[in-house]
């Protein structure tokens, strides 16, 4: 019997996940902007901090893919706190890094733990929210990532450089949220009791139907490795150029330490909106037109950026668009689209295996690749390889088989009234 859905566990458990995820993105962005300091200090290269965001991205997707898996079969909250403690604690010791080898441990181990987090927190969403505003909720805690991560990321780091020793304080300062936060988690969390249909949960796969599915099968799911391929496609363009855009800025376009703060948080603040509004616009014209449209604007506005004046203010609001658009796609894919094209029983496993494989080249590869083209070609070069990335995410998006519940209505409605 479907029971009446619970509204006040839904914006509890979306604004405690929201947090998370935010932390997840200061905790991993927060190294961005305090890279001119730390590269000074530690004697790195452009090629090594491509190793270092290489490094925690490949550890992030192996594994989002390992944990979507695990949380299916073991619940939420033991994924999701103890990763959460673990990212936080793993924040704070980068500030005790004395070394490329140091620095590069210490952020896979938060690759580890933030991978964990990230596919059992989407499935969490999903498991709490209802249908008709799954994709309003999921993208709102995503945005979470992009709001605290890249937008005021950049502002507390420059900030906090005025008034704290050094550049290693900073991760002190920012790790202590995430042990507070875990403790709220565990009183407010709950394992879900019912599918987004409003379904009981082990009424929807039986144990013989569980022993069919394997989320390696998943990969023969046409959206889901649709939205793997469009991940690669958009992550090319958000982690290189936020991994590589405080540099250019500082490194070749001579900006000072606080106006690069200030245009990099427009990352942040464009994502936050894309990530939130991207995901509730495709509950309305359908998952696949938005698609589309996210990739044809990063596209547009990575040519724009890359040719801007180097003034702050064109510079911020050239980037605000462009992160509008390409985090925009990051909720979309790896949220709605992933968990409605799900199997019953397997939706972090999906979630899991989108992120994943995304991560792994979006976010290990291609900082890496950028790494290298920065060093022996010029930072000012690293753009065309995320604009490669984003043309070919509009091709990608014509074959994705539309999931969104009001489009899917609206159509069998008109084919009914054709009848």
């Amino acid at each position: 019997m479907q029971k009446q859905w619970d509204t006040s566990y839904e914006w509890k458990a979306v604004l405690l996940l929201s947090l998370g995820f935010g932390l997840v993105g200061l905790d991993r962005w927060i190294i961005a902007p305090l890279l001119p300091s730390i590269m000074r200090d530690l004697s790195l290269t452009y090629q090594d901090v491509g190793i270092i965001f290489g490094a925690l991205g490949i550890t992030w997707g192996i594994f989002a893919i390992i944990s979507g898996n695990l949380s299916d079969k073991i619940g939420h909250r033991k994924i999701l706190i103890p990763s959460l403690i673990i990212f936080s604690l793993a924040s704070g010791f980068s500030g005790a890094a004395t070394g490329l080898v140091s620095l590069i441990f210490i952020r896979a181990l938060m690759g580890i733990s933030e991978g964990a987090f990230c596919p059992t927190s989407f499935a969490a969403t999903a498991a709490a929210a209802k249908p008709s505003r799954r994709g309003s909720l999921q993208g709102l805690q995503q945005s979470g990532f992009a709001l605290f991560g890249l937008g005021l990321g950049p502002i507390i780091a420059t900030q906090l450089l005025l008034v704290v020793p050094s550049w290693r304080e900073v991760f002190w300062v920012v790790a202590i949220p995430g042990i507070i936060l875990a403790i709220f988690m565990y009183f407010v969390i709950r394992e879900p009791q019912y599918t987004q249909d409003g379904q009981a949960l082990h009424e929807t796969v039986g144990d013989s139907e569980k022993e069919k599915l394997n989320w390696l099968d998943l990969l023969k799911t046409r959206n889901i490795l649709l939205s793997m391929l469009g991940l690669f496609c958009t992550m090319s363009c958000v982690f290189v150029i936020s991994a590589m855009v405080p540099l250019y800025l500082e490194n070749y376009l001579k900006l000072s330490s606080q106006d690069m703060g200030i245009v990099v948080s427009a990352i942040g603040f464009g994502g936050f909106l894309g990530q939130f509004l991207v995901p509730a616009i495709s509950d309305l014209i359908g998952r696949k037109p938005a698609s589309f449209i996210g990739f044809l604007g990063s596209s547009i506005f990575i040519w724009v950026f890359a040719h801007a004046d180097a003034t702050v203010f064109s510079l911020f609001c050239c980037l605000f668009i462009l992160s509008f658009f390409s985090l925009g796609l990051i909720a979309l894919l790896s949220g709605p689209i992933a968990a409605e094209s799900a199997p019953a029983g397997l939706i972090a496993s999906a979630i899991g295996l989108v992120v994943g494989a995304g991560e792994i080249f979006g976010g290990g590869v291609a900082p890496f690749l950028s790494g290298v083209v920065a060093e022996h070609y010029g930072i000012q070069n690293i753009f065309y390889f995320s604009l490669i990335g984003t043309i070919l995410g509009m091709f990608i998006s014509f074959f994705i088989k539309e999931t969104a519940p009001r489009k899917i209505e609206a159509i069998e409605t008109n084919q009914i009234a054709i009848e």
